[in-house]
This record gives structure tokens, C-alpha cells and sequence, in this order.
């Protein structure tokens, strides 16, 4: 398994704050705590994956997702469960079609190894946001 770093907020946000927000929470209005980020370079490929704070990107005014719109993302869920565990619906497949979007658009892969090893590491620290 790809090893995940984890720099978790000092503060989280306290149980009842969490329930009144997920009330109703709507597409893009509330989002969990936390997000995975890696960094890619020709000579080490994808690395230094870490569960990090949610917050603003910094991204270079020369990025190609500014100028030619390139851009990937999928829609995986996670589901609470009635016995209380969580259920991520077809990770691997995501993890496939993620790539393979990636291919197409000439982005360097994600592994898909590393993609379920950071799908599987945000929920167990979100667990409480799903």
C-alpha cells in the first residue's frame, strides 16, 4: 500500500457544528475537513501524497488547467453504512477512469494504487463527515 502522509487540522470542527452543516449540506456549499494533495515532477513522478487541510490551491498563473481548461475529476462516493462503517463505491474504477482521463488529456497518471490509497486515507480521517 502507498503510504499517505497525514497533517490533520489542529482544531476540528466540534460534532454538533458537523451535524447542523450536514443537514443540508448541497453540492459545493460544505465540504469536509480535509483534502489530498501530491506533487508531480518528471525525475520522481507523483509523490509526497498527504491528507492536508481544505483550503486554496496556490497555482502558478502558468498552470494549463488556466489556459486550455485541462482538468480531471471524478465523482467517487463514500456511503455511511447502518452497521457504522463506510462503504466506497467501486474505488478501483474511479481510480481507472481517472487515469485514464488523465492519458487523454496528456497529464501524467495518478497510480491508481495511490489514488485508493488517498481515497481510503481521507475518508478514515473525514470518516465523521460521511
Amino acid at each position: 500500500m502507498t503510504a499517505i502522509e497525514r497533517q490533520l487540522r489542529a482544531e476540528r470542527v466540534p460534532a454538533a457544528e458537523r451535524a447542523r452543516l450536514l443537514e443540508d449540506p448541497g453540492f459545493g456549499r460544505v465540504f469536509s475537513e480535509h483534502m489530498v494533495t501530491a506533487s508531480f515532477d518528471r525525475s520522481a513522478g507523483w509523490h509526497g501524497a498527504a491528507v492536508v487541510p481544505f483550503g486554496p490551491l496556490a497555482l502558478s498563473p502558468a498552470s494549463a488547467v488556466l489556459h486550455y481548461a485541462q482538468a480531471v475529476f471524478e465523482g467517487l462516493k463514500a456511503y455511511a453504512q447502518p452497521d457504522g462503517s463506510v462503504a466506497v463505491f467501486r474505488p478501483a474504477a474511479n481510480a481507472a477512469r481517472f487515469a485514464d482521463s488523465a492519458r487523454r488529456l496528456a497529464i501524467p497518471p495518478l497510480p491508481e494504487d495511490l489514488f485508493v490509497a488517498a481515497i481510503e486515507e481521507l475518508v478514515a480521517v473525514d470518516r465523521d463527515w460521511v
